[in-house]
């Protein structure tokens, strides 16, 4: 009934004209309807140094060609590549015009290591082995079907890091959502502008996954306590044991999930794959778990790194994005292989996990089974400016929540909502996962009950539905896409953030 009251009382407010609205409820015309309790999460600290600094151009560096490679297409280059990596410490590798063969993984581990082509149209990677022939990685689906672990992860380009777990302070009391101080057992090991980690895990009952769901998790047996929350902010001061981050929590801390300040200490840094094509063979598509990695590049437990404008051909799946703070900006991806009895022609298009992550500028010209995907207790992540030909955004189970997809083009949009994950491990979409100004051929609708729990945020959606909205359920402003504004939900959070216009 609150619900009802609220949504009706809202109704009146806005003199019975929410049709022709222009400007959200949750934000107004510049974030002066916002608060950091409020359902809309902050996303303005996605991305590359948290949006606050441009993509850098690193100065011209080493090439493969000095180290042998060819680009003629025919002459296995893979050895130059390798060398090239083992001997640059810091700087860019530069591959020239050409198409080179690479018959195996090529890896970045160091920070300051950019792999730069010329142009993804003339530098090209040619990949004529999958991964699996090449390093076999099998696995099993949840429900026990043999396949690669290719199918879900790993690239031939990968920057591999980690980051470390030292505990800084224990946090005490319970804090609720959207607040910034918090207490802590000692502040000896912390200092202003120091960048921390708060954390927190779930035990064997689930009940921080279900949180994460707003308690509305559908069933969770399968999680087994697995789920676990993040959020990397700067100490803004330290007041005795009192600390003050720069940035609301995302999530409520509770002693029983042991909330604590870790080091957030990434071992990968400022490290990239830019202006380069990715080519695999022209071959048929099999279908669903039958990929065996023909995948062109990862990010994995990196931060402040990127992917830049890249063209990829043929591929199993595209970009796997784990992590915090980087950004893929400007992928293409297409295909000419014979699709498969879905009329899909790869698996997964983009990929998310982790924290603070932006994907923007995205042309998926094909159809994958999945084609942008958020998993694993991943959260503030923002998948923006982007189309494809008729976008599915998967929402892979694992409690993604607080992501934001905002300014897309779903082409024909007869699958948006279309997911996968195995079962018994929540509902596809978590607590406030957010939907504004997505745009389709074909009317959308709400998703279904099992998609996301009611705090999920719809606005400016393409549909024929009513506008349905409740400051504690459903929430669904049916402003026309080229009437919303703002248009981009993270670029105007991060104008806003930083003071500019």
């Amino acid at each position: 009934m609150k619900a009802i009251l609220l949504s009706i009382g809202l109704a009146a407010l806005m003199g019975g004209q929410l049709f022709a609205a222009k400007h959200s409820m949750l934000w107004g015309a510049a974030g002066e309807k916002w608060s950091p309790q409020s359902r809309l999460p902050d996303f303005s600290h996605a991305g590359y140094h948290r949006g606050e600094k441009a993509l850098p151009n690193v100065p011209p560096g080493v090439s493969v060609r000095d180290f042998g490679a060819k680009g003629d297409g025919v002459i296995d280059d893979t050895k130059a590549f390798l060398a090239a990596l083992a001997k640059v410490e810091r700087g860019a590798i530069e591959v020239p015009p050409g198409r080179y063969r690479i018959t195996d993984l090529l890896e970045i581990t160091r920070s300051g290591v950019v792999l730069r082509g010329a142009g993804p149209d003339k530098t090209v990677l040619v990949f004529p082995t999958p991964l699996n022939d090449i390093k076999p990685n099998w696995g099993a689906t949840t429900t026990g079907q043999r396949t690669s672990n290719y199918s879900w992860s790993g690239g031939f380009v990968v920057v591999r890091g980690g980051f470390g777990s030292q505990v800084l302070a224990e946090i005490s009391g319970t804090i609720p959502r959207g607040e910034k101080a918090v207490t802590v057992s000692s502040a000896a090991k912390l200092r202003v502008g120091q960048e921390v980690e708060v954390y927190q895990s779930d035990l064997p009952d689930n009940s921080l996954a279900v949180h994460l769901y707003s308690g509305d998790a559908g069933p969770v047996e399968n999680l087994k306590g697995r789920a676990r929350t993040s959020l990397v902010a700067r100490v803004k001061s330290i007041d005795g044991d009192r600390v003050t981050l720069d940035r609301p929590l995302r999530s409520d801390l509770r002693q029983e999930w042991k909330p604590r300040l870790r080091a957030f200490e990434p071992t990968v840094t400022e490290s990239g794959v830019e202006h380069i094509g990715f080519e695999f063979p022209v071959t048929p598509y099999k279908g669903h778990f039958t990929e065996l990695g023909f995948n062109p590049v990862t990010l994995s437990g990196v931060a402040h790194c990127w992917v830049r404008n890249i063209r990829v051909r043929n591929a199993d799946s595209g970009p796997y994005v784990s992590g915090a703070f980087n950004t893929v900006d400007g992928v293409v991806l297409e295909s000419e292989r014979p699709l498969d009895n879905q009329k899909c022609n790869g698996h997964h298009g983009i990929s998310l996990s982790g924290t603070d992550n932006l994907v923007m500028n995205v042309d998926i010209r094909t159809r994958f089974i999945h084609d942008i995907t958020v998993s694993g207790y991943c959260s503030g992540n923002v998948i923006a400016r982007g189309r494809g030909a008729d976008l599915s955004l998967d929402h892979h189970r694992y409690a993604p929540n607080e992501n934001l997809f905002t300014d897309l083009d779903a082409g024909a949009g007869t699958r948006l909502w279309k997911c996968g994950g195995g079962a018994a491990l929540g509902k596809h979409c978590g607590a406030r996962g957010t939907f504004w100004n997505i745009r389709s051929a074909s009317p959308l609708s709400y998703p279904p009950a099992a998609f996301g729990p009611p705090t999920m945020n719809l606005v400016g959606l393409q549909t024929k539905q009513p506008t349905e909205v409740a400051l504690d359920g459903k929430w669904f402003e049916a402003i026309p896409p080229p009437e919303l504004q703002p248009q981009n939900l993270y670029e105007a959070q991060l104008r806003r953030r930083l003071g500019t216009k």
